[in-house]
């Protein structure tokens, strides 16, 4: 067995970004009723920061939903994930607002996203629209507010984006009408030993107690370490006046004996960059259960633009065994301001053993290669944030048709930020004509990732944004898809629509295609697993021929047709 690293270059960059004033009161809320929060932004989520604000929608849909300055339509956004149904408006002060997860569109508007959908023969579309056909007023009605697309429930996605640079800004710098006076709470601070990596321990937990001056450490304010090296993390939320709901804060910086070491600010991210998110929190203590901290330190494979460059990293060097002052503040976007403040003092007597490093390690900033007989890991010098310990192991499979073992490698409590590399080499002979139908499953904690397999020589290869197993299998079942109705020709003469609900041996729908006497027919695709069409003027009554042709992700496709009477 070979097995071994190699490792290029190392790659560094710290970006700085200026803090623009931004206007007030020149955007409205963009319904009707006072606006309450869900989410604000910059809130903590799988794999991303929130970027924009959710408003909460009273329970209830269908609610108007108003441009929040003049401008025009500049773009809509359909998918089954994600925003579901979205208007962008350009504003001709620079900025663009963008409203998502919305049930129907204004009449007019709904009209020409429908002609196009038709144009295209799809329902999942991006429709850059032209300037001059839908200009809106400040308070125009667009649409009515849903719950399509990634939603949990009814609410709309609000976000403010620099129009140039597509960057999200952060609503409530804006002067949108919601109070807060109301200070964010820390609830605990966690602690790091920075000899080694972060993935390679476990956090000390330090309980906080809020007095009438402050945050102070709830069992003595003076902290004795054993580390000449540390780092600290906060778990803390924010709230607005008159609201119970727990939403992320604004900004955090630590200082020691009155130097600023390190600062973030949530209030320009670009979706580009979101990912880094993981970067921010200790996301293997999220994944055990341990629920998000964040680290107020930049981490070593951390290029994002959140944290403020300073002229350290964040990272307490004790030189001597004095005590020194360590202040963190922590503000919302209000600049409503929480304080802890407490000493620390190092004492090299309290410095654990050491665990020796890995011989396998991925390194930020390094391009890796993991090589053994039957299985190779590429990775770019943006994979990970900090050192990781390389884990590789390799189980017999279950299922008739595996043609590798069960490759793990590192696993889930490790984020991955670029896309991952697998090459696998088969156990078993793949026929020439089942060559096509191959495909790699990845499986990291409760996320499943099925990739079409591409074949170099010997081997299968595909690319995952997750560590943990992975397994070449060939898949050579098609979908199944449901009749909408019994008998040789089905009556929808009752029916106001018809629901279709194609199924996949590994749960992955690639493509679905709807035809009425050969022309396509917009079924909507929410959430991604009903395709529904409500019946319109494209069918007409009469008898007709309704054909639906679904394929998965290794290419084998389903073709159903069935006469129909409307």
């Amino acid at each position: 067995m070979r097995t071994g690293f190699i490792v290029s270059f190392l790659f560094i960059g710290l970006m700085s970004a200026a803090q623009p004033v931004y206007p007030k009161g020149y955007f409205r809320n963009p319904l009707d009723i006072p606006m309450q929060l869900v989410a604000n932004f910059g809130e903590l989520r799988s794999n991303h920061w929130h970027m924009g604000l959710d408003i909460r929608t009273q329970q209830r849909e269908n609610l108007v939903v108003h441009a929040a300055a003049a401008g025009f339509i500049s773009r809509i956004k359909i998918e089954p994930f994600g925003f579901g149904r979205a208007i962008y408006i350009q504003h001709p002060n620079g900025y663009t607002t963008l409203y998502a997860h919305l049930n129907d569109f204004a009449p007019a508007l709904e009209k020409w996203v429908r002609e196009q959908q038709y144009q295209v023969g799809s329902w999942d579309v991006t429709l850059t629209v032209p300037a001059n056909l839908f200009p809106v007023e400040k308070g125009q009605f667009i649409a009515y507010s849903g719950t399509t697309g990634g939603s949990q429930g009814p609410h709309v996605h609000f976000e403010i984006r620099d129009t140039k640079t597509e960057n999200c800004l952060n609503p409530l710098l804006f002067g949108m009408p919601i109070a807060d006076a109301v200070p964010p709470t820390l609830t605990r601070l966690a602690m790091y030993d920075r000899n080694k990596s972060i993935y390679a321990q476990a956090p000390q937990i330090l309980p906080v107690s809020k007095t009438n001056s402050g945050y102070i450490l709830a069992k003595s304010n003076l902290l004795k370490v054993g580390s000449n090296k540390i780092s600290f993390a906060i778990g803390a939320i924010d709230r607005f006046t008159g609201s119970g709901n727990g939403n992320g804060i604004f900004s955090a910086r630590i200082l020691m004996d009155g130097q600023l070491q390190s600062e973030f600010i949530l209030d320009n991210i670009s979706y580009n960059e979101t990912r880094y998110s993981n970067a921010q929190i200790d996301y293997r203590f999220k994944y055990n259960g341990g629920g998000y901290v964040q680290q107020l330190s930049r981490m070593p494979g951390d290029f994002s633009k959140v944290y403020i460059p300073s002229s350290t990293d964040g990272i307490l060097y004790l030189q001597d065994s004095l005590p020194h002052i360590v202040r963190i503040e922590i503000k919302d976007a209000a600049q409503n301001i929480s304080v802890l403040q407490f000493s620390v003092q190092y004492n090299s007597k309290l410095y654990p053993l050491q665990v020796a490093a890995a011989a396998n390690r991925l390194i930020p900033g390094n391009v890796t290669i993991y090589e053994t007989s039957s299985f190779e890991a590429y990775t770019t010098e943006y994979a990970v944030y900090d050192t990781v310990n390389v884990s590789y192991s390799v189980n017999t499979g279950t299922g008739t048709n595996n043609i590798s073992p069960l490759h793990t490698f590192i696993g889930p409590t490790i984020p991955l930020h670029d896309q991952l590399t697998v090459r696998i080499k088969p156990d078993a002979n793949v026929p020439l004509n089942l060559k096509d139908k191959v495909v790699i499953v990845s499986t990291s904690g409760t996320r499943k990732s099925v990739s079409k397999a591409r074949w170099s020589g010997d081997w299968v290869w595909a690319t995952f944004n997750q560590f943990g197993t992975y397994q070449a299998l060939i898949d050579d079942e098609p979908p199944t898809i449901n009749a909408p109705g019994a008998g040789n020709t089905i009556d929808l003469r009752k029916a106001t629509r018809i629901v279709m609900a194609p199924k996949d041996n590994l749960n992955e729908i690639r493509s679905f295609r709807a035809t009425l006497d050969g022309q396509w027919l917009r079924f909507t695709n929410d959430k991604g697993s009903l395709f529904i069409y409500k019946f319109d003027e494209k069918f007409l009554p009469g008898v007709h021929e309704l054909k639906v042709v679904v394929a998965d992700v290794a290419g084998n496709v389903t073709t159903k047709s069935w006469f129909v009477r409307r």
